[in-house]
């Protein structure tokens, strides 16, 4: 018969001189007696076969599901941008705000739950943050025209919750798998942003086509939020941290966060890296706001649309630009996981430097973005889907370098600060700042339909120039991405060593110990 630790039955078995159990088999010397075995109760057998669901893949795509509802959830209000611009009366900058409140609160939030990440119960604090940023959408989609200032409150609340996932969920799966096969479930992972972001266009455009009301697009992902926060309560574990590395590798105790904080800024690689991760964030983060409505006011100039002035507002932009958005996030990942493993048998230094040439070749795509949407539609959604496939292809690899040169337990912390970061130099202030810009050079000629159309394009063409010096942070993390990789191999445990020192023809073996 088969038992579990506890000793119940759980089914029949053969009567062999084994009895098997759920972490393995005892041989017949160590077989309970009748009177120790007893019958499972429902409850028991519902635990057991959630165990056996409990696989590292599994839980890896549990955590990928969450990830793509993180972006959906934040990108739905872009992809309603123009009707939330009509209903509550607002400019450009002050549509900007939305993102940059909500990035403000996800950045300041990051640190406390990387804090939080590395000490307590991972799989608790991702599904509270699930809980509650579904919560607020769902509440806000209900706030009237009167109360914008309450709508921006709520995205900012909503980057609170969402900031505990993206700081943790990171680290399980790190702490799920190793070498190759975590860079490609970290791929996996990190391909739900593009992913998420294109699907949160296109929900947030076909839920207000279908109702008839932007409101009705945020209140469904909220309730597929609620799911993804019971799949990681039953079925994602909690691995140790650290379990998934080499194993003669000596795990560091748990230091104090000002200590991890000095470890990091001492890596040099984590910090140009992180650098680099806030070029891509400050352009993605204006891209997902503006290029649509860059679009749609290239057609107003071409007299193949005309202006919004009555709700509802054309969606068709925001459903082109999400559905191409989700296709080069795909490709982008698996093109940059592809190169990045076939590179790595020419050079170990393969990661920083593909993500180096990657960003190089998007702005040259981006910049041709400005050049070619006053003549041609069909061009710029061209050079889009280029220059969005070569930004995209780093996102899984920036998290495989963390990894590599973080040692597990601060890799929450370095995760959340990371994030910190790329998000205060980068989206924070991007959709608000290309915003005001816009409103700047829009004064002059506040009327004319085609210096709307120019002012915004002037303003973006900030991006690409912010993309390429992100590419020089990359190539800088190329040059000390090998020391800071083994050093990330080991830990700032004391270990004793055998030193050799040799003086001429004389050797002489000594102990020291090495830090």
């Amino acid at each position: 018969m088969c038992v579990d630790s506890a000793g119940c039955e759980l089914e029949a078995c053969s009567s062999s001189d084994e009895v098997h159990t759920l972490s393995g088999s005892m041989s017949a010397a160590l077989k309970p007696s009748a009177r120790e075995l007893r019958a499972c109760s429902p409850r028991q057998r519902c635990c057991a076969a959630l165990e056996r669901l409990r696989s590292p893949t599994a839980a890896a795509g549990i955590l990928s599901f969450g990830n793509v509802l993180n972006y959906l959830d934040r990108y739905t209000v872009a992809g309603v941008m123009l009707d939330i611009k009509q209903h509550y009366k607002v400019s450009d900058s002050g549509v900007g705000l939305l993102q940059t409140v909500f990035i403000c609160s996800f950045m300041v939030a990051a640190p406390i739950f990387g804090y939080l990440g590395d000490r307590f119960n991972r799989k608790v604090i991702l599904s509270c943050g699930i809980f509650f940023w579904s919560a607020v959408t769902l509440l806000s989609s209900f706030i009237t025209k009167e109360y914008y200032w309450l709508f921006v409150l709520s995205r900012g609340l909503v980057g609170i919750g969402e900031s505990s996932y993206s700081s943790i969920s990171p680290t399980i799966i790190g702490d799920l798998f190793s070498s190759n096969s975590r860079t490609i479930m970290l791929s996996v992972f990190y391909l739900a942003i593009p992913l998420g972001s294109g699907l949160g266009y296109i929900l947030g455009s076909s839920a207000k086509d279908a109702a008839g009301d932007w409101h009705w697009a945020l209140r469904v992902s909220p309730l597929l939020g609620m799911i993804a926060g019971m799949l990681i309560l039953l079925f994602v574990p909690e691995p140790k941290r650290g379990s998934s590395d080499q194993p003669s590798s000596r795990m560091k105790s748990r230091t104090s966060w000002v200590c991890d904080m000095k470890a990091l800024g001492k890596n040099r690689s984590y910090v140009f890296s992180s650098l680099a991760s806030a070029a891509v964030s400050f352009a993605t983060g204006a891209f997902g706001i503006w290029i649509p409505q860059y679009l749609f006011r290239a057609q107003v100039v071409q007299k193949t649309a005309v202006s919004c002035t009555v709700q509802p507002c054309s969606s068709r932009d925001s459903l082109i630009f999400g559905a191409m958005t989700c296709v080069t996030g795909l490709l982008g990942v698996v093109i940059g996981a592809a190169t990045t493993r076939f590179c790595r048998q020419k050079t170990e230094r393969a990661d920083p430097l593909v993500c180096a040439v990657s960003m190089l070749g998007s702005a040259i795509f981006i910049c041709l973005i400005f050049v070619v949407a006053k003549k041609s539609i069909v061009g710029a959604y061209i050079c889009i889907f280029i220059g969005e496939t070569l930004l995209f292809l780093n996102w899984a690899i920036t998290a495989d370098i963390l990894m590599y040169v973080v040692i597990p337990t601060r890799r929450a912390t370095a995760v959340a600060f990371q994030g910190f970061t790329s998000h205060l130099l980068g989206d924070a202030g991007s959709p608000y700042l290309i915003g005001l810009i816009s409103d700047a050079l829009q004064k002059s000629y506040a009327t004319s339909v085609l210096w709307q159309f120019l002012s915004l394009g002037y303003a973006l063409m900030l991006c690409p120039f912010v993309i390429v010096l992100g590419g020089m942070f990359f190539l800088a993390t190329a040059l000390f991405y090998l020391d800071d990789r083994d050093k990330g191999r080991v830990t700032d445990e004391p270990a004793l060593s055998i030193a050799i020192h040799s003086k001429g023809h004389q050797v002489v073996a000594g102990l020291e110990w090495v830090d």
